[in-house]
């Protein structure tokens, strides 16, 4: 099992995590939100904390709240990522994130290692194809296409499909292809159709909803989204990516989907864990992932 953490991220920071809360500067704004992994103390004061903080998440329910300013700041503002691979052209994307108000503010910076190895696979593919499901802003999806892939991205959002397609935008990049559709819907019909990629990433929620009420529940669908994901992966070369954010889920459960699969077309096969390394010193779990490679 592997520990994966972004590395030399300008644009981005961990600061300090604890008491349920994290403390993240972005571009040169410093936010504080909540994080329910995040059981033991704080590292820093509170008075440290809002001494560096720009602005505060402040809950108004499970799933919604407002956010508190400190200092002065834009609702919007822009953050780039950098790629600097061995061998391979220096590229960036670009991030218009937003002060939104179920906490998130348009990107998830653990995911940054995985957009390394999607470009850096797809830069030694010859036309590859790419699939970007629970796509939300786009960051793998802007990878992918930054690495030259033919790109689809797909969520059941509308309103996060427009947001990733402004990133697009402000990447430089085009012709990604947009999907509003239920993701397990998706890719069955892509199953059907014989389409098959080179590249393939998914991220799920714990639970959600697509664009017409389609229940999604991790423990329930997680099964059968698999056993259809693996039909359309390119068995002579690919990259699959599961990630799986859930309070209790084990990598050794993301291993016994991808074994079989693995072991039939001899696919290199990876676990571990995605973290934050914080400047404080303490590191922040941020769930579970799975690689197949050929």
């Amino acid at each position: 099992m592997q520990l994966l953490t972004p590395e030399n991220w300008k644009d981005y920071e961990l600061l300090d995590v604890g008491d349920f809360e994290k403390l993240e500067r972005f571009g040169q704004y410093v936010t504080i939100r909540p994080e329910p992994q995040a059981v033991w103390a704080k590292t820093w004061s509170n008075a440290d904390w809002e001494k560096q903080a720009h602005v505060k998440f402040i809950p108004r329910s499970s799933s919604a709240g407002d956010w508190k300013k400190f200092k002065q700041m834009p609702d919007q503002w822009k953050i780039n990522y950098k790629f600097k691979l061995p061998n391979l052209k220096e590229s960036e994307i670009n991030f218009r994130l937003g002060l939104t108000s179920f906490k998130h503010v348009g990107v998830f910076p653990e995911q940054a290692v995985n957009w390394d190895a999607i470009f850096t696979f797809l830069s030694g593919i010859e036309k590859p194809k790419f699939l970007n499901l629970f796509a939300y802003t786009g960051g793998a999806s802007l990878a992918a296409r930054a690495a030259g892939a033919d790109v689809t991205h797909v969520d059941s959002i509308k309103q996060v499909v427009t947001w990733a397609n402004e990133n697009m935008q402000i990447s430089n990049l085009d012709n990604i292809r947009w999907m509003v559709d239920d993701a397990l819907k998706f890719i069955k019909k892509e199953a059907r159709r014989g389409n098959f990629y080179h590249g393939i990433i998914l991220d799920p929620p714990a639970y959600g909803h697509g664009p017409n009420g389609e229940k999604w529940q991790l423990e329930d669908n997680i099964s059968e989204m698999m056993s259809e994901v693996l039909k359309v992966l390119n068995p002579d070369k690919h990259l699959l990516i599961l990630n799986a954010y859930s309070l209790g889920f084990s990598s050794i459960i993301i291993e016994n989907f991808l074994r079989s699969y693995a072991k039939q077309h001899q696919s290199a096969l990876q676990t571990g864990e995605l973290y934050l390394q914080a400047k404080s010193g303490v590191k922040l779990p941020l769930g579970v992932w799975g690689r197949l490679t050929k």
